[in-house]
């Protein structure tokens, strides 16, 4: 189905409420049947037509890389207040450090705490070999698309001079390796990190992040 991409998707503010119906949808059946579920029950699901669903992500693969990165960034988009998790406030901050870590935090915590999150990254690891397609589109994809919320908040930070970001792809990777990958690697194994570490390794990560990317003083 991948010659349906080419054509834009809908924009506004009621194509984002179809997009995000049709995500939510994808992500509950794919969760309970596998990336073999139909496109007809992931229309019928989220209550729009095959066609809606075709028009928003152009192909299967394309709408399970929009889950799996949805709800990798989910934990960064629910901040309520000023001191919630949410990214996109970051270039905000009076204190931006603080802010980080508080995301951080935030972030890290939904990382150990999310059973669909965990039930997700199981899901890709046991399909990759029926449906290799799945990692072609994943690495079509790229870092800053696969997680929009944090590639959006360093790209703010660098537009307004916070941060000196010349690779944005390696930034986001790296943010992650620092942040959520330890996580994610210990729970493969069927354990986690402690609290003490976790707190350690959250702090030093947002200090060596920051400064690797700190403005350059002229």
């Amino acid at each position: 189905m991948s010659d349906r991409t080419s054509k834009p998707a809908p924009s506004g503010p009621r194509a984002a409420r179809k997009r995000e119906a049709i995500v939510h949808a994808a992500r509950g059946l794919f969760l309970r049947e596998g990336f073999g579920v139909g496109m007809d029950a992931i229309a019928a699901e989220a209550g729009v037509s095959k066609v809606t669903v075709y028009n928003h992500f152009g192909s299967k693969e394309a709408l399970f890389t929009a889950v799996v990165a949805g709800a990798l960034d989910e934990p960064l988009r629910t901040g309520t207040d000023d001191t919630g998790p949410d990214l996109a406030r970051l270039a905000d901050s009076d204190d931006l450090r603080a802010a980080f870590v508080a995301a951080a935090h935030a972030w890290v915590r939904a990382v150990r705490a999310n059973d669909e999150v965990r039930a997700l990254r199981a899901l890709v690891a046991a399909e990759l070999h029926r449906f290799p397609e799945l990692g072609r589109a994943w690495r079509e994809h790229g870092p800053a698309g696969h997680h929009p919320a944090v590639a959006d908040a360093l790209r703010t930070l660098a537009d307004r001079g916070r941060l000196e970001i010349p690779d944005l792809e390696v930034a986001v990777i790296q943010l992650y390796s620092l942040l959520v990958f330890p996580q994610m690697v210990f729970d493969q194994y069927g354990t986690e990190l402690s609290e003490d570490l976790t707190e350690r390794l959250v702090r030093d990560g947002v200090d060596m992040f920051l400064r690797r990317y700190a403005p350059t003083k002229s």
